[in-house]
């Protein structure tokens, strides 16, 4: 049967296979710590901590995601909770643009798919923690008028709902209780993730097998056209970031470094599924501010390295 099947299909085949068996276990622990952490971490304490001091605050939500890692299928709702509770929205978007970034499981992820070594890793958590200050500040000192939606579309509070585990009433369960919804939020956001993760892979491997190696090259000839499309290209593959490593590397070869950097910065920062959720739950002007500095910042910063 697999005879009659072309060979430049078996060959997609074989590489989608790759890539979802190297990524997917680290999308697995990624949501089971996601899951604990929204069940047994209360927004209430992480507000009681943020310094007053706006670039402080701005620096203590870039450094947030070591402790409180999130895949960014999620990271909007949270941020909205948080910043709902009285965390500014400078250190909001500060933490929101590096937590799925900086946590242990996304940089073992990126250090293991590029061949065990911490060149990348290192350059996109430096990048990520860049872009995050830049942007950050930006809106600390310069951003006017009001951040959040004051009513905010009934499909912005499901997807929270779904993300939460029922975090909200999470100091008056018990811990059977609190592993329970820690477990149904894992679930959640493991099939959530997982079929961008799908889409992606199948993707990435469709361009390697019928994208002419030779368009990709001369794009890649030209540093800021080899970055622009690399960009745009994690835009729209909304990867989640404890995989999108994997996919980053099936490209080495055909782009420069710089921008394989870019993709894995901005793509956990702004792809097409959390700026819909953005939309929802911040005024169109902060969601705008946010979108342009971002890619400004990573542009420069993929040019510069």
């Amino acid at each position: 049967m697999f005879q009659s099947l072309p060979h430049s299909f078996l060959q997609m085949n074989t590489i989608f296979i790759s890539i979802l068996i190297e990524a997917l276990p680290f999308v697995l622990i990624g949501a089971f710590i996601s899951g604990f952490i929204q069940s047994f971490l209360s927004e209430k304490f992480i507000a009681r901590i943020i310094p007053k001091n706006k670039f402080l605050g701005v620096l203590f939500g870039s450094s947030l995601g070591v402790a409180f890692p999130s895949c960014e299928c999620g990271i909007v709702p949270i941020v909205h909770r948080l910043n709902k509770k009285g965390v500014p929205i400078h250190t909001g978007v500060a933490f929101m643009l590096t937590a799925p970034i900086v946590n242990p499981i996304v940089v073992m992820s990126t250090y293991i798919a590029f061949g065990n070594t911490w060149e990348i890793p290192i350059l996109r958590v430096v990048g990520s923690l860049v872009v995050s200050i830049v942007v950050g500040t930006l809106i600390a000192y310069f951003y006017k008028g009001e951040g959040l939606r004051k009513v905010v579309e009934k499909k912005l509070n499901a997807k929270e709902h779904g993300h939460t585990g029922h975090h909200s009433s999470s100091q008056k369960e018990t811990i059977g209780q609190k592993l329970w919804h820690a477990s149904q939020h894992s679930v959640d956001e493991f099939f959530t993730v997982g079929k961008y993760l799908v889409f992606g892979s199948l993707l990435a491997a469709a361009m390697q097998v019928y994208v002419k190696t030779s368009i990709l090259t001369t794009l890649g000839d030209n540093k800021l056209m080899a970055i622009l499309v690399m960009i745009v290209l994690a835009f729209l593959l909304s990867l989640c970031s404890e995989a999108d490593a994997f996919i980053a590397a099936s490209f080495r070869g055909l782009f420069p470094q710089s921008a394989i950097v870019a993709f894995l910065v901005f793509g956990p920062m702004i792809d097409f599924k959390n700026i819909l959720m953005m939309i929802n739950a911040f005024k169109t002007k902060l969601t705008a501010y946010i979108v342009v500095s971002t890619t400004v910042v990573t542009i420069i910063y993929a040019l510069v390295i």
